[in-house]
C-alpha cells in the first residue's frame, strides 16, 4: 500500500482535531476579518515544513509528547524521502535551537567539508580558467555529507526520542512509498538530462521500463529505506563508517571522486555561537559562518534601522530603494570577508556593528541608486571589538528550531550513490573555484572562501530565530541560493516593520539585490508605477520567477501562528 499518513501513522486522532479547530479569537491582526491571508493556529505548538507528509509526522511527534527537536529531526529525515530534490542525507546544513528556559540559542553546523584530497585549483583548467561543469556535475563536486551526523547530534543534545524512533516515519515512507504530486513530476522532468546520465539515478527516479512517474503513481525507495534502517539499527556513525560509507567510497572510486573512508570517519558537526543583532528592540539570532546569512541579515537590518520603514510602507519606492542599496553593500562585503572561521579571520563584530552600519548608511542617496561598479567591500575592521529546504518547529515548552539544509542544486549533482538510494551534493561549487569568478548563483567569492582540505564552504543558508523580551517570537528561514538571505530578511521586516501576520509576511512579493550582477530582481506583484520610479533612480529591474520558500512561525501571547509559503505547492503548517 502507498503511504497514507492520516490512516497509518496518526493513531491519536489529534491531527484531525487540530486541522478542524476553529481560529483562535484574539487581538492578533493575523486572524481578523478582512485579512487576505490567514495563518494556521495552535495553542501548544506549530510545525511548518515544505512537504505536508513531513509536517504530519512532525506534528504527530509533538502530539505524542516529543519536543521541537524531536519533531525537527523526524521531519528532517522524512523530507529526505519525500523531497529527494532538496531534502537530503547526502548534503548538509545548519540548525538553530532556542531554549527559553535556559535563554540559550545554539547553532549546529553540519555543513559539508572538502575532502582531504581537495586542492585550491581543482576546478581550474591548465590555463587557470574555472570550469563550472567540474564543480557542479561530477563526483568531485561532492563535499563530505553532514546531515546524518548533524541531525543525530541535535537529537542527542536536545531531544528525547531515540534515533531509531525519529527515523521510523522516514523508513516507512521510503518502504511503502508516497503518492507523486505534480511538483515531483515537473522536477524530475527538469533534471532529466542530469539524472539519466547515471545508472543509479536513472533507477531511482524512473520506472523499470524507463518511463517517468506520473501524478498519482506511488514512488518507493527501497535502497534508501535500507540505508535509513541501517542507521536506525547501528547509529549515525553507520553512515560514516559502516556499509553506507563503503557504498559512498565505492561510488567515488568508480568515477574519480575524492571522498575516502578517512574523510567520512573524520566528519563531525560543530557547535557555533549564532550571529546576533538587535532590530527595533527585537533580538535577531541567525546562523554564523560558514553561513554568510546571519552576519549580513544583521548588517542590512542595522542599515535599515536608521530609516522609518514602517512609515514609508511596504512596496513603496523609497522602501525598496533603501533595501536594495543596503543589500548591495552587504553582498560586496560577503565577497571579500566571509569564509569558514576555522580557517580564516572574519570581522564579524565589525560587520554587525551599528557604527559600521552608520558608515554604510552615509553612502546611500535616497534619490539615486549607487551603481555596483562604484561599490566595493567596506572596511569593518575599525568597528571590530577586541532548490534547499527549510522548516520551522516550536513546542509549548519554549523550545524552537529553525533548520535549513541542502544538496545545493535541485537534485544536487544528479548523481545517486549506487545501492544507497540518495543523491550526492555538489556543494564544492560554493567554494571560490577561482577568486573573483561567480558561482552558479552569481555570487562572487574571494580568498577567504578558497578550497582547502577539511574546510566548510561558504553558504547563504540562514536559519533565524527572533526573540522579544527573551521569548521566542519568530522562527524563519528559506531555501533559494543567494536569495536566502534577502528572503529571510523580508519575512522579518514584513512582521516587524509592516505589522503583517506571518502568512501575509511569507506570501508577500519579494525583491533581491546581490551587488553583482547589478540588477534589482523582483517577483510579480509590485506596482508597475513603483518599478518605474525605481528605474528613474537608476535601478535595473529584472522581474523573474518566485524566490525562496520561507516556512515560518510567529509566537504571540502564548499562541502559535504558522505561515506555509505558497511558492512551494506541498508546503504546510500544522498547529497543535
Amino acid at each position: 500500500m502507498p503511504f497514507l499518513p492520516l490512516r497509518h501513522t496518526l493513531g491519536t486522532g489529534l491531527l484531525g482535531l487540530a486541522l478542524c479547530a476553529p481560529s483562535l479569537a484574539m487581538a492578533q491582526s493575523a486572524i481578523l476579518e478582512g485579512e487576505r491571508f490567514h495563518p494556521e493556529t495552535g495553542e501548544q505548538g506549530m510545525v511548518a515544513t515544505s512537504h505536508f507528509l513531513a509536517s504530519q509526522v512532525a506534528h504527530e511527534v509533538l502530539a505524542e509528547g516529543g519536543n521541537a527537536v524531536d519533531a525537527a529531526v523526524t521531519a528532517g529525515f522524512a523530507l529526505a524521502v519525500t523531497q529527494p530534490r532538496s531534502g537530503n542525507i547526502g548534503g548538509g546544513g545548519f540548525m538553530l535551537i532556542s531554549d527559553e528556559r535556559s535563554g540559550e540559542v545554539t547553532a549546529i553546523d553540519y555543513r559539508e567539508t572538502a575532502p582531504a584530497a581537495a586542492t585550491e585549483t581543482m576546478f581550474q583548467d591548465e590555463e587557470g580558467n574555472a570550469v563550472s561543469e567540474w564543480s557542479r556535475f561530477t563526483h568531485r563536486a561532492a563535499g563530505v555529507p553532514g546531515t546524518v551526523a548533524g541531525l543525530a547530534r541535535a537529537l542527542e543534545e536536545y531531544g528525547t526520542l531515540s534515533l531509531s524512533a525519529a527515523l521510523a516515519p522516514a523508513i516507512r515512507l521510503a518502504d511503502e512509498g508516497f503518492v507523486v504530486p505534480q511538483r515531483f513530476v515537473d522536477g524530475v522532468a527538469d533534471a532529466g538530462e542530469r539524472l539519466t546520465q547515471w545508472d543509479a539515478s536513472q533507477a531511482m527516479f524512473y520506472k523499470e521500463d524507463g518511463s517517468a512517474y506520473r501524478v498519482g503513481d506511488t514512488f518507493r525507495q527501497p535502497d534508501l529505506a535500507a540505508t535509513l534502517r541501517r542507521i536506525a539499527e547501528q547509529g549515525a556513525r553507520e553512515f560514516y563508517e559502516g556499509e553506507t560509507a563503503e557504498l559512498i567510497v565505492a561510488e567515488m572510486q568508480r568515477h574519480d571522486g575524492l571522498i575516502t573512508r578517512e574523510d567520512l570517519a573524520g566528519y563531525q558537526p560543530e557547535i557555533r555561537e549564532p550571529s546576533h543583532g538587535n532590530y527595533r528592540g527585537y533580538d535577531v539570532y541567525a546562523m554564523s559562518p560558514p553561513s554568510s546569512g546571519g552576519a549580513h541579515i544583521v548588517e542590512i537590518l542595522n542599515v535599515l534601522e536608521g530609516y522609518d520603514i514602517a512609515e514609508m510602507g511596504f512596496g513603496a519606492a523609497d522602501t525598496m530603494h533603501l533595501m536594495a542599496e543596503a543589500m548591495k553593500r552587504a553582498y560586496a562585503d560577503r565577497a571579500e570577508y566571509l569564509g569558514d572561521t576555522d580557517f580564516v579571520e572574519v570581522p564579524l563584530d565589525g560587520l554587525t556593528s551599528k557604527a559600521y552600519a552608520d558608515e554604510l548608511r552615509s553612502q546611500i542617496a535616497i534619490d539615486r541608486a549607487t551603481p555596483s561598479d562604484e561599490i566595493s567591500a567596506g572596511d569593518p575592521a575599525p568597528y571590530e571589538s577586541n532548490e534547499t529546504t527549510h522548516f520551522s518547529i516550536a513546542d509549548g515548552d519554549g523550545l524552537a528550531v529553525s533548520n535549513t539544509y541542502t544538496i545545493n542544486f535541485s537534485y544536487g549533482s544528479g548523481i545517486a550513490v549506487e545501492g544507497a538510494g540518495f543523491l550526492l551534493n555538489n556543494e564544492m561549487d560554493d567554494f571560490s573555484a577561482k577568486p573573483g569568478v561567480p558561482n552558479a548563483y552569481g555570487l562572487i567569492g574571494g580568498e577567504a572562501n578558497k578550497i582547502e582540505p577539511g574546510k566548510r564552504m561558504l553558504s547563504s543558508m540562514t536559519p533565524t530565530i527572533v526573540k522579544r523580551d527573551g521569548e521566542n517570537f519568530l522562527i524563519t528561514g528559506s531555501p533559494g541560493g543567494s536569495r536566502i538571505i534577502t528572503t529571510t530578511l523580508q519575512v522579518l521586516m514584513n512582521v516587524i516593520d509592516h505589522d503583517m501576520n506571518i502568512q501575509s509576511a511569507v506570501s508577500a512579493p519579494r525583491l533581491h539585490h546581490q551587488w553583482l550582477p547589478d540588477e534589482l530582481r523582483v517577483e510579480a506583484g509590485f506596482s508597475p508605477d513603483t518599478l518605474s520610479l525605481l528605474e528613474a533612480r537608476g535601478h535595473t529591474i529584472s522581474q523573474q520567477s518566485a524566490m525562496g520558500a520561507a516556512q515560518s512561525i510567529v509566537i504571540e501571547d502564548g499562541r502559535f501562528f504558522g505561515g506555509a509559503d505558497p511558492r512551494r505547492s506541498t508546503s504546510s503548517a500544522m498547529g497543535l
